[in-house]
Parts: C-alpha cells; structure tokens; sequence
C-alpha cells in the first residue's frame, strides 16, 4: 500500500501542477492588461517612435504591449491567395488597440500624422463594419500611419493583436470581413462625388442589415436578404444613388457574412445595434437630415396626412 502510496503522489501532485500552469497560461493569454500597439514593420526607427508618440497620446496611455506587422501578417489575415500582399509588402499603417472590459461596441478613430490623414483609402466606418464582421467586440481602435497608405496594414494588426491575446478570429469571418471592406470601399470611392451620399450612410446601411439579418436568424435566403437591403437602403436615402450592380455586391457580401457563421455569435446583434448608434452619432448633421419631413418615406408621409385628415374632422 506505501509502495502504491509513494507511485501515486508524485503523480498527482504532477497532474495538479500540469493543471495550474495551463490554467495560468490561459488566463494570461487572454487577460489584455495593457493596449497593444501594432506597428508596420516598414517603418524607421524615427517613424516608428513618431507612430507611437501619436497613437499614445490619441488613446492616453504609458503603458502598451508592442507588435510587428509584417507583409506575412498582411497574408495571414487579409490574403491568403497572395493576390495583392506577399511576404515582401510593405507596411506602415499602425494601430493601437484597446480592449473594452464593458460593453461599449467597435470604434475606431483615425488619427492624423503631423497634421495629416495618411489613411488614404479605408474609412473609421469601414473598419468598424470589418471589425465586427471578423467577429472584434467592444474594442476602441487608433489608426495612423507615417505615410500615405491605404490602412491595410492597421486592419491586419488588429486581427494579430486579438490573436496575441489568446482570441484568434475565425478565419472565414475575417475573409468576408476583407471582401466586405474592399466592396464598400469600391462603392464609396465610386459615389464620392454624388451629391446626397456619404461613406456614414452606406456603412449605417449595411451595419443595420446585419442587424437585421441577425434577429432573423443565421439561415436567410438570397431573397431575405435582398429585402433587408432594400429596407435599410431606403432607410439611409440611398436607394437612388446605389445601383443595381453595386447592390448585388452588397447582397453578394452579406450572403458571404452569414456564410462565414458571424451571425451565430450571440452577442453580434448587439454589437451590430451600438455600431450603428457609433456610426450614426458621429455623422449627426447626416443623419438629422435624414429624419426631416422633405426626406421621409412616402408611407410615412401618407400616414401622417390621413392622420391629420381624421384629426381635423373631429377637432
């Protein structure tokens, strides 16, 4: 019995030891107990300081973990097939990311480089719309870069930081989530002269169908999801300045959304609702415009005269 005894204790306090460490590990890998601040490994050593004194002084911190984004990160996360990023790409666009112990939603806020927006082709809007795609939650996000770039770079890191972080993203979200910013990307590009548009309306749009999409459940058909698109198009004043073409891409992309599983989170709705409130609050004198008696639907409009008409015969 002593013999058995004297076997087994070296094993159990092995096993409870094995235990401890793994638990520590985990809990440190997922704690996010300092920002973490990507930077483009593209970068000189004066850049790289001048990156960072900006991206600390936006998010008001001392104290940050620190991360290089190579052009093989870029490839991981944004571009497997190798079309437009290889090993050898440049980076430069840097980020800083906080991690939200309460529920505030996505936002991202673009920070000028001595003076000057150096993010030449991706929006806040457009960020946050990836974001939470990819399957991002309550984070608030500091871009910038040293020199003008398109931002791929910044998005990229976020992607590394969460994984850094012990929260790897689901691949396939991510890879709707990278088609879904180069389709709006195209689209804004395509109607940033159109009056009556604007970047805010077409994100607001799109976040508000995969709301939408989300309460309905993570099955919809092509033609459910045309009708949400539809919906939230008007709703957005948009419906005469989207095309036809344009809104297939945007059908085509959120079936690739549900398609990736990001609509089986629980928690996508919610996130989906506070991003278009982000959205919305920081367009305000757009989305006012919206809600004034010359832009309301002319449902609304026919309501609001037979109301008055019956309220008139009996006043």
């Amino acid at each position: 019995m002593l013999t058995k005894l004297k076997v087994a204790i070296p094993l159990i306090l092995a096993t409870i030891i094995g235990f401890s460490v793994q638990s520590a590990f985990a809990a440190d890998t997922t704690s996010w107990d300092k920002p973490v601040a990507t930077l483009g490994t593209s970068l000189s050593s004066t850049q790289k300081d001048a990156t960072l004194t900006v991206l600390k002084n936006a998010a008001n911190v001392t104290d940050y973990n620190e991360l290089t984004v190579t052009g093989s990160t870029l490839v991981k996360y944004l571009d497997q097939n190798q079309q437009t990023f290889n090993a050898n790409s440049s980076v430069y666009s840097s980020a800083l990311i906080q991690k939200n112990d309460t529920a505030t939603g996505i936002n991202v806020k673009i920070v000028d480089f001595n003076g000057s927006n150096n993010i030449t082709t991706i929006t806040a809007d457009q960020y946050k719309n990836a974001a939470l795609t990819a399957g991002v939650t309550n984070a608030t996000i500091y871009v910038t870069s040293a020199v003008p770039i398109d931002g791929s770079g910044a998005l990229a890191g976020v992607y590394a930081a969460f994984a850094e972080n012990g929260e790897t993203l689901n691949q396939a979200q991510v890879t709707a989530a990278q088609e879904e910013m180069s389709t709006l990307s195209d689209i804004t590009q395509a109607n940033k002269d159109t009056s009556g548009y604007s970047d805010a309306q077409l994100n607001n749009a799109v976040t508000g169908a995969k709301q939408d999409m989300a309460e309905k459940g993570d099955n919809l058909t092509v033609n459910q999801i045309t009708t949400i698109v539809n919906n939230q198009l008007e709703t957005n004043n948009l419906t005469t300045i989207i095309n036809n073409n344009q809104k297939t891409q945007i059908i085509n992309l959120l079936v690739k959304v549900q398609d990736s599983g990001a609509l089986k989170s629980d928690d996508f709705k919610n996130q989906a609702g506070k991003l278009m409130n982000n959205i919305q609050s920081g367009a305000k004198n757009i989305f006012n415009k919206l809600n004034t008696e010359s832009n309301r639907n002319f449902i609304q409009k026919l309501f609001d005269s037979i109301a008055s008409f019956f309220k008139g015969l009996f006043n």
